[in-house]
Formats: structure tokens, C-alpha cells, sequence
């Protein structure tokens, strides 16, 4: 017999991991999650957490806890272009250009119209802990640390796990009747033959932690600076410094800087000299840098080729690797969760067939796959933005200097470089205003029931988002009233509410509807009518703007705030489309 019976095993304890955990929780799921290492992360890792995370934070709870120690938005609205942060050569510490980014500068009313979340910033070794705090709170005894996994095998009814205790080398073996391998891809995946698809060891980045008082170089509303010099050759040689906190804008005591070594490169071991190539990068040759960790990490652009084995489902690195840019890995990694947890809980809360969970994969697997592929495109357009400037690999640094006098020369083809320069760098707001690419992104085969609608236009660079009701779409945001106070379309539901169906002031059937179909499937609908004379109202008229039904329509609304069915008017049977939908949608 197994030592713990469980009905989910988690294996591995970082971010994605972390907030399974918590959902899970909310959801009212006992799991067993284990973690090979101690404690979290050490590294700062990723740090930027986009608005749809911060939706998914907000809903469960967790928004405000990272919001009171995050990076305010004041903080983080800009990103850099720089030769340096100080020097007194004839080319040092000068700005090439600065670019609006994640929602601030001119973009904040637009971000701020289409979420009740703005976006965070707050490094993972930070987070981590964070969470990790929230998961306790939560489930006091299902998380454990120094705990392994040391083989597994499923039937058609579960997974048996061995389990080693780091601390006292024993084992114990779980029976769970799902597994979710959040380990970054270290153990479940290869042992399940799954296969990681896509380029691999392109580059090895270095990445340094460190603490320095650079008070007198940050700039407040910036939050990450490209160095681009000629001793550099370019973006990524140069390095790319974030502000890690604690302590906001341009009083922060912590930083990271990344840069590249080709794979072959036997420097990128010479960890005694990340502290001269730090002086020398930033011309700051008294720089008495702490350093807290020197971690290397190898490029990639990684998926999975199967999101789901049986009853074992991979998440977060586990299923997809990317490069930094656009900050997509751990945002995609917490909406795989959020997309697979709500699922669980209905098939193990008897609400929905098994069947259902054989839609996280063709959901999450193409959003992975955009996101994989977003990520190279902006790492490698910064070596356009290296070209737009005049720079080549290639050129002595004879050459590349004479680039950047000629670039910061006050004549008219001084002027033409500058403004040749800008537009290409403009190109990068692929990465640093990639609004749609975070918040647009959809489901089209999987838990939701097309209407036969056009799909709304998408935006080729990533930033302009038009907000829909159509389904497989995330329900788009509007400002209600509810009883004198403000709430959100996306307050709507609980987490573990079913489903909320949404209707206007013509509606009263699709109320009745509702009842009929939860009645018959043992499950909660909750019915929302938005309308002057109902309990929610459009002050503003924004979701009069937005919902794209009539006063007789209703939206059906998955419990991640992704729109499952929608009927735009009134129909002859509405509780007979309904109960038919909803069986459909969880497979019963």
C-alpha cells in the first residue's frame, strides 16, 4: 500500500509549481507537492510579471501581496539604450534612445483600460518565497521541501511516485490519480519520452546578481538598460542590466546583468572575471561590486511536443523554454496553471468527465508554441536594433568607434543615423509593449464553443489588443457597479464557481436556463445581469462597448475568465442550447 494517497502529486516547487499549489488549494484539491531542493530559487530568474498574471494573482488572491513590495509602475515604465552608465570619454554614458514599456509612459491609460491589473515586476528569487508563503498559508501540510522524486509509473487509474527525503534518506511512495510535472523538464518529461522541439545551445548567457549603489547613473522611471558600445559589438556582448529592488527606481540596491559567450568560449567559466568585465561594461573602473550569484544558462527555444501523457501533465519549463525577452516564460508558466487547475478540480469533483483535461494540451500547447517563438524573434531583433545603429560582428573596434562618433555627430548625417537608429530600435516594442501578445491570445479547439464569428484583428507587432467576447477569447475587462462599489467583469466569478453566465436586461431566460442545466449536472452557474436596473450596471458604458451580444444574449464564462459559448440573441430554447452546451463543454 502506498504511504500517502493524494489526488494530485506536484512535482516541483518554483513559481509554476508554487501557484498550482495555491489554485489548487482555492479549489479546494488535496494535493502533495515536493521540491528536490531546500529552499526556493536563489537566482533572480525572471522578474517581469505580466497583466494577465497579475489577473490570475488577483483572482486567487495573491495581486495585492506583490503589488505592496513589486516594482511600482513609476519604476519600471522605460527601457534604456545606453553606451554606458558612467566614463568620461568622448562616447561614454550617453543615451541612444528610450522606449515606453509594460504599460507605462503613453501606454498606461490603453493598459490600464483593458485590465483591472497593471503589470508587476518583482525577481523570482523573491517571488518565490512570496508563494511559497501563500501555499502554506493554504495547505500547511502538503508542502515539502528537499523532497525528490525518484521514479513513477501510471496505470489507467493514477501515478505511483517513490519519494526521497533529502534530509533523512528515506523514501515513501504516493499514489495520486494525477501528476503535474512543473520541474522545469529535469526528470518526468525525458522519462516519459517527451520530446523538446526546437533550437537548442545557441548561446550560453551569464548572468550576475549583484548589489551596488548606482544612485547616481539609474535613471528613476527606468527599469532595464542596454549597454551598446564599441568595445561591446553589440546588444547582447554589452550586457542588458535590470533593477532588482528592493528598494524601486533609481535608488536600487540589487541589479543583474546578462551577456553572452558563444557555447565554445572557455572564458564563460571565469568567474573571477565577471567583476573587471563588469567595470570595463560599465566604464566604472572603482565599482566594488557584491556579488551574489554568477548563474549560466544555456539559449534555447524549446515546446514539448506533448503537453499530456496519460494522466501526467507538464507545465511551466517543463513543457516550454525561452529567452528572456518579453518575459514570457514564468507569465506563460502561471497560465498554464491557471488553464489546468480549474479542469482538475472539475474532473475530480465529479463535475466533469476526464475527457476534459484532453483540452489543456491543444489550449496551452499553441499559446506555448507563439510565446516560444515570440521570445527568439525579440532576442534576435536586438541584433537588428545592433545593425539599425551601424554595427557588425565583423568590425574591428577601429571601425566601431568611428560608428558611434558618426552616430552622436552634430551633422546632418548625424541627425539621419539617430533617426535610422530610433525607428529600427521603435521595432523592439515587440518585446517591451507586447500588449496583445500578453493579454490577447486564445483558445480555439479545445473547452470552448465556436459561433462561427471572425476572429478580431491581430496586431503583427504584438501591442494593439481588441478586446472580444468571442469564445476561446479571455473575457474582456469592463468597470461595474455592484452595490455602490467598483468591481471588475472579471470579479464576476469565484474560483469555485463552474461557470458564470453573463446576460443584459432582456435575459431573464437564459437565468432560468442556468438553473436547468446546473440542476441537471450537479454543478453552479452563477447568472449575472448587467443592466440599469439590475444589480450590476454600466456606469461608463464600457461593456455596453465590449460585450458584443444584445440585451437578450449571454456569455458563458469559464472559471480562468476565458469565454466558453456566447449566444449573440435571444434563441427559441434556451435551456435545451444551454444544457446541451454546458454537457458538451465538460464532456457529460
Amino acid at each position: 500500500m502506498p504511504d500517502i494517497t493524494v489526488p494530485v502529486l506536484v512535482v516541483g516547487g518554483g513559481g509554476c509549481g508554487l501557484t498550482t499549489s495555491i489554485l489548487l488549494s482555492e479549489h479546494g484539491i488535496e494535493h502533495h507537492l515536493i521540491e528536490r531542493h531546500a529552499d526556493t530559487s536563489p537566482l533572480p530568474k525572471a522578474h517581469y510579471l505580466n497583466q494577465r498574471t497579475m489577473e490570475v494573482f488577483r483572482q486567487y488572491g495573491i495581486a495585492d501581496s506583490i503589488y505592496e513590495v513589486g516594482t511600482p509602475p513609476k519604476n519600471m515604465g522605460k527601457t534604456r539604450w545606453v553606451t554606458s552608465l558612467g566614463g568620461d570619454g568622448e562616447l561614454d554614458g550617453k543615451t541612444l534612445f528610450t522606449l515606453d514599456s509594460f504599460g507605462g509612459g503613453g501606454l498606461e491609460n490603453k493598459y490600464a483600460e483593458d485590465s483591472p491589473c497593471l503589470s508587476s515586476n518583482y525577481p523570482q528569487v523573491r517571488l518565490e518565497p512570496l508563494l511559497r508563503r501563500h501555499a502554506e498559508q493554504r495547505a500547511p501540510e502538503s508542502i515539502h521541501f528537499s523532497r525528490e522524486l525518484v521514479s513513477f509509473v501510471q496505470d489507467d487509474d493514477g501515478v505511483d511516485a517513490v519519494i526521497l527525503d533529502r534530509n533523512t534518506q528515506d523514501t515513501y511512495t504516493v499514489r495520486a490519480q494525477y501528476m503535474i510535472a512543473a520541474d522545469g523538464g529535469k526528470t518526468v518529461g525525458p522519462e516519459l519520452g517527451v520530446t523538446m522541439e526546437g533550437p537548442s545551445g545557441i548561446l550560453d548567457m551569464v548572468s550576475t546578481h549583484f548589489t551596488a549603489d548606482l544612485s547616481q547613473y539609474w535613471e528613476d522611471d527606468v527599469l532595464i538598460t542596454w549597454l551598446v558600445n564599441p568595445e561591446g559589438a553589440g546588444s547582447w556582448h554589452s550586457g542588458a542590466m535590470a533593477a532588482m529592488g528592493p528598494t524601486w527606481g533609481k535608488h536600487s540596491e540589487e541589479f543583474v546583468i546578462h551577456f553572452t559567450f558563444r557555447p565554445d568560449d572557455p572564458a564563460r567559466f571565469d568567474e573571477e572575471a565577471i567583476v573587471p568585465r563588469l567595470r570595463e561594461l560599465l566604464k566604472l573602473p572603482d565599482l566594488e561590486p557584491q556579488v551574489h550569484k554568477v548563474s549560466h544558462w544555456i539559449l534555447e527555444g524549446v515546446l514539448a511536443d506533448r503537453y499530456q501523457v496519460g494522466r501526467i501533465f507538464l507545465a511551466g519549463d517543463a513543457a516550454h523554454r525561452h529567452p528572456p525577452t518579453t518575459g514570457l516564460g514564468l507569465n506563460t508558466a502561471i497560465q498554464d496553471a491557471h488553464n489546468l487547475v480549474w479542469k482538475l478540480a472539475a474532473v475530480l469533483k465529479g463535475d466533469a468527465a476526464p475527457a476534459l483535461l484532453d483540452t489543456y494540451e491543444p489550449e496551452r500547447r499553441l499559446v506555448g508554441m507563439r510565446n516560444v517563438d515570440w521570445a527568439m524573434f525579440t532576442f534576435l531583433n536586438h541584433m537588428v536594433i545592433d545593425a539599425g545603429i551601424g554595427l557588425s560582428p565583423e568590425q574591428p573596434l577601429e571601425l566601431r568607434t568611428q560608428v558611434f562618433r558618426d552616430l552622436f555627430s552634430d551633422t546632418p548625417m548625424g541627425e539621419t543615423r539617430r533617426a535610422r537608429a530610433f525607428e529600427v530600435a521603435n521595432t523592439q516594442r515587440t518585446e517591451f509593449q507586447a500588449h496583445d501578445l500578453e493579454i490577447g491570445f486564445a483558445y480555439h479547439d479545445g473547452a470552448v464553443f465556436p459561433d462561427g464569428s471572425e476572429a478580431p484583428p491581430r496586431d503583427p507587432m504584438g501591442s494593439v489588443y481588441y478586446p472580444t467576447s468571442r469564445p476561446g477569447h479571455r473575457l474582456p475587462h469592463a468597470w461595474l457597479e455592484h452595490h455602490g462599489e467598483r468591481v471588475s467583469t472579471h470579479d464576476l466569478g469565484a474560483p469555485d464557481t463552474a461557470f458564470v453566465l453573463i446576460t443584459g436586461g432582456q435575459g431573464e431566460n437564459w437565468a432560468s436556463a442556468a438553473d436547468a442545466a446546473a440542476t441537471k449536472f450537479g454543478i453552479r452557474i452563477k447568472t449575472v445581469t448587467i443592466a440599469d436596473s439590475a444589480e450590476y450596471t454600466d456606469p461608463t458604458g464600457r461593456w455596453n462597448e465590449l460585450r458584443e451580444i444584445s440585451d437578450a444574449g449571454a456569455i458563458l464564462v469559464r472559471p480562468d475568465n476565458h469565454v466558453a459559448w456566447r449566444s449573440t440573441e435571444v434563441v427559441a430554447d434556451p435551456a435545451g442550447d444551454l444544457t446541451r452546451i454546458v454537457g458538451t463543454l465538460l464532456s457529460r
